[in-house]
């Protein structure tokens, strides 16, 4: 619901007050009896309409109530921020909270103070909802999936209203929105989709489960119209799954975070035949999360996108380093949550020290069928000792009173690999090494528990050390040869962000996209629909 957009009843004790005041006043002449009685009563309507949002309230008593929309002197105020309220759907944000013409029938329809009153808290309302929506997001994703955890700043109505009777008015609106080139390219990916739908899509869907270079048919035709409609292939006649479709499947391919192999297999058939409308929610709710991080993330900064299964070093806006990861299986529990802390060390020859909730749901019934089982990992008692395995009856234990911890000691086969980069959080999410390298093959990479894999840790640890040393390579590698775990701090931290994009874009080319893994975009998505946002072009 929008903030306070329901104009309500007086309140007797301010009415009293604004009553009393304006018989203080006792004016010298009846025009002045009159225009004073009239502030008064702007005034009135003005707290008013703003008793039950305290926020507004007190920016309205902050100003002694002086009018910031519907004064003789507001009228670029007035037309700013209609002008920005009719901008919502262009954002994919739900224009029903904050309609313009309602609020330009309002404006017109008021003729006496007391409407005037009631019209100011309206706008203001408006003002204020929009621009908290436009800033940090109209939804709250904690309320709609529980791995969303991140943090969001939301500013107060009071806030928003004091900085907008500061500024300019354009000026304030262009500052809202994120100001990131990623925005801008979805906001230019959504508009040409919007057209596409308009125009009845991409045609026909390809009618094959697989095609494979060399083949002809209909299928192909298909295959080959479909790509030329989605900007892959410039127009051709061939009917043959030719050398130049092979290289436009390919390229598609990229974009999905599909294998570019060139065959269309039952996964590129499949993103082939997902329909723009589908591609266009995905886009508004990529929108919708930028909005969550609008905030600075840091210069350099790392960034893992969990359904692409990728970590990345961004410096000053650009990809420095990538690599592939694994993240957490699609199970809960193990799904890899979405926040954003600060890397401050790595750990070389990493222990393990088991999370208890893999000890007890995963180990403790391993070791009642055999005591003797997992030989890798030690039993550790509340003293620290070693315990022996023949020395516990681990019958006699459950989940709620098992005594001990889990540990693996620092090797190859570590469940951590090598080295762990650290950024502590209460979820106890980190990134790590692996010793089961196979998993980086695989085009879907959601196995572990929820903490993020990586590819290639090594050159990860390499990257964040070359700015504290001269030789990172030769420092890490001096404390891997130890065997020993050995913890070493980033002079600098670094910012992580855990993110979930099923949209996203490049500098060049084409919208990329990936499936919904944890079906968060999804359920997202439904929750922006419920609240009014609108798909352009499709019919209704």
């Amino acid at each position: 619901m929008p903030i306070s957009m329901t104009l309500r009843p007086a309140r007797a004790g301010l009415a009293a007050l604004f009553l009393g005041c304006a018989a203080m006043a006792l004016p010298a002449t009846a025009q002045d009896v009159t225009s004073q009685f009239q502030i008064s009563a702007f005034k009135q309507a003005v707290a008013e309409a703003a008793a039950d949002d305290e926020s507004i309230g007190a920016f309205y008593r902050d100003r002694d109530y002086a009018p910031l929309f519907t004064g003789e002197a507001d009228i670029e105020r007035r037309a700013a921020l209609l002008r920005a309220l009719a901008t919502a759907d262009d954002h994919g944000l739900p224009s029903v909270r904050y309609d313009p013409a309602e609020l330009t029938a309002a404006f017109a329809g008021a003729h006496s103070p007391r409407e005037l009153g009631r019209v100011e808290v309206l706008a203001a309302s408006m003002l204020a909802q929009f621009s908290r929506d436009l800033q940090s997001g109209a939804t709250e994703p904690r309320k709609i999936d529980s791995g969303i955890v991140r943090d969001i700043p939301r500013r107060s109505p009071q806030a928003l209203l004091t900085e907008f009777s500061r500024k300019d008015p354009a000026l304030y609106f262009r500052s809202l929105m994120p100001r990131t080139p990623e925005y801008v390219r979805l906001m230019r990916g959504k508009l040409e989709l919007e057209k596409t739908v308009a125009k009845g899509g991409w045609g026909p869907e390809v009618p094959a489960k697989a095609l494979e270079p060399g083949q002809q048919g209909p299928a192909v035709v298909a295959l080959r119209n479909r790509l030329i409609a989605m900007g892959y292939l410039t127009r051709s006649a061939t009917q043959t799954y030719d050398a130049t479709l092979e290289r436009a499947v390919q390229t598609f391919q990229i974009d999905h975070g599909l294998t570019a192999d060139g065959v269309a297999g039952p996964g590129t058939i499949a993103a082939l035949n997902t329909s723009p409308v589908k591609r266009l929610e995905s886009v508004i709710v990529a929108m919708e999360r930028e909005r969550w991080l609008n905030r600075p993330r840091g210069e350099r900064h790392v960034l893992v996108n969990i359904p692409n299964f990728t970590a990345q070093i961004i410096d000053n806006g650009k990809v420095t380093f990538e690599t592939r990861s694994v993240v957490g299986k699609n199970v809960p529990d193990q799904r890899t949550p979405e926040f954003s802390d600060t890397m401050e060390h790595m750990v070389i020859n990493p222990t393990w020290n088991v999370p208890r909730s893999i000890a007890t749901k995963e180990y403790l019934p391993l070791f009642q069928r055999n005591p003797n089982a997992a030989g890798h990992l030690k039993l550790i008692d509340s003293r620290g000792r070693v315990v022996p395995r023949g020395a516990v009856n681990f019958r006699a234990y459950n989940a709620r009173n098992f005594p001990f911890a889990i540990k693996q000691p620092p090797s190859n086969s570590n469940a951590l690999g090598l080295v762990k980069f650290m950024f502590p959080n209460k979820w106890n999410i980190y990134l790590h090494d692996t010793p089961s390298k196979s998993l980086f093959q695989r085009e879907v990479r959601a196995f572990s528990h929820g903490c993020i894999r990586l590819a290639d840790p090594f050159d990860f640890a390499y990257a964040l050390l070359a700015r504290q040393t001269d030789d990172p390579k030769g420092a890490f590698h001096s404390r891997l040869r130890t065997g020993a775990e050995s913890m070493v701090k980033l002079d600098v931290q670094v910012p992580v962000h855990l993110i979930y994009r099923t949209a996203f874009t490049q500098a060049r080319g084409h919208m990329n996209y990936r499936d919904d893994i944890y079906g968060r975009d999804a359920r997202i998505w439904n929750a922006l629909a419920e609240m009014g946002v609108k798909l352009r072009g499709v019919e209704s």
